[in-house]
């Protein structure tokens, strides 16, 4: 990518059909998305699912890029990755493949059918803000500092995952 883009933090998370291996390559695939760089990623924490109970653990990191393109058509990539890993939308929280949500986008502030900016259920996912606070602490949501946050918020049942080997 050649001219700066704009900046969007993705959460990635799975637990189906080897969730570890789906949420690894879907980080090197985030990377070749059009007009889209990978800038960083979390490490890798396991989680207790949300939602019912009857279903495995969650893999989960956040990423974040720098694209050209708009917060839709990132949205529609990023789509287009899940069914590429299988994902099959099912019940609301259920198990899945592979799971991407635009948590982030610049500042944008989005109230769409398809889309909401920042997305309405981060600040209460332990999964989703112990991550995206790795990557960037000193950023703010709604005016309170995201580590602070992350500090906050009830981990148990979240845990980093140790590399291979």
């Amino acid at each position: 990518m050649s001219a700066p883009g704009h900046h969007a933090w993705v959460g990635l998370g799975s637990n189906l059909e080897g969730p570890r291996e789906h949420v690894e390559r879907a980080l090197e695939e985030l990377d070749r998305l059009p007009l889209t760089r990978r800038v960083a990623a979390s490490r890798l924490y396991a989680s207790r699912p949300v939602g019912p109970a009857d279903q495995p653990d969650y893999i989960n990191a956040v990423a974040q890029l720098e694209t050209r393109l708009s917060p839709l058509a990132l949205l529609d990539q990023l789509q287009a990755l899940e069914q590429h890993h299988g994902r099959i939308r099912g019940r609301r929280w259920g198990p899945r493949t592979l799971d991407l949500d635009l948590l982030l986008f610049d500042d944008c502030r989005l109230a769409l059918p398809r889309l909401t900016l920042p997305h309405p259920e981060m600040a209460r996912r332990a999964f989703v803000l112990v991550p995206l606070a790795e990557l960037a602490p000193g950023m703010t949501l709604d005016g309170r500092p995201l580590a602070r946050l992350a500090a906050d918020i009830e981990t148990d049942g979240l845990a980093p995952v140790l590399p291979p080997g």
